[in-house]
């Protein structure tokens, strides 16, 4: 996800990925290999993604250089399609709305449905790596639970509340093969992609391959 400029339980399963964030970060990017962005219209971008079932070294790199990616393109969370990778993972390094610092990443990420009560509609602005330049007001709740792995495979849970809950839908929507255009109307998505057209990405992106 671009940077803004502008039935749940409680359980210990939640992940405290709020300690340590700038060394941990620091330490995945420095190991990392920046790698370009996939853009709408990539057709890695518009499918669901495969499992993942292996937790080795190549799973570790992967995270590194998507690490490193997401912070050369000054994002706050990235899923693997994005540097053309088919698999289920995504990163982030995103505050919440009381300017929290969360960094982490989830391996086969799973929204829970929360009761209605528990949350509401948050409308602000949403952007993407994926469409650079581009932002659209889209409604989503204020407070997301995602389930997974980490990255050695170890079952996991994440809570997000506002600008973080965002990021844990948008990059779990990325990995089931659905971009934050998708959710928007059509007069909407027209205008988003418009932007994008007339704007210049800050970071490296892929062509999109020739229709056959």
């Amino acid at each position: 996800m671009a940077r803004q400029d502008t039935d749940e339980r409680v359980s210990d399963e939640f992940i405290d990925d709020t300690q340590d964030c700038a060394e941990r970060e620091l330490a995945h990017r420095q190991r990392g290999t920046v790698r370009p962005i996939t853009v709408v219209g990539h057709p890695m971008l518009h499918r669901e993604c495969q499992d993942v079932t292996e937790f080795d070294g190549a799973l570790a790199s992967l995270v590194d250089d998507m690490f490193a990616s997401q912070h050369a393109a000054e994002g706050v969370g990235l899923a693997a399609n994005q540097i053309g990778v088919d698999l289920k993972v995504f990163v982030y390094d995103c505050p919440d709305d009381d300017g929290v610092r969360h960094v982490g990443v989830v391996c086969n990420p799973v929204l829970v449905e929360l009761p209605a009560e528990s949350r509401v509609l948050d409308d602000n602005n949403e952007g993407c790596l994926s469409v650079p330049t581009a932002w659209a007001e889209l409604g989503r709740p204020d407070v997301a639970v995602v389930r997974g792995q980490d990255a050695t495979g170890k079952p996991i849970a994440v809570r997000g509340t506002g600008y973080f809950a965002r990021c844990l839908q948008h990059e779990t929507d990325h990995l089931h093969g659905s971009l934050y255009l998708d959710r928007l109307s059509k007069r909407e998505r027209k205008k988003a992609l418009k932007m994008m057209a007339e704007g210049t990405p800050r970071y490296e992106t892929v062509p999109n391959p020739p229709a056959a």
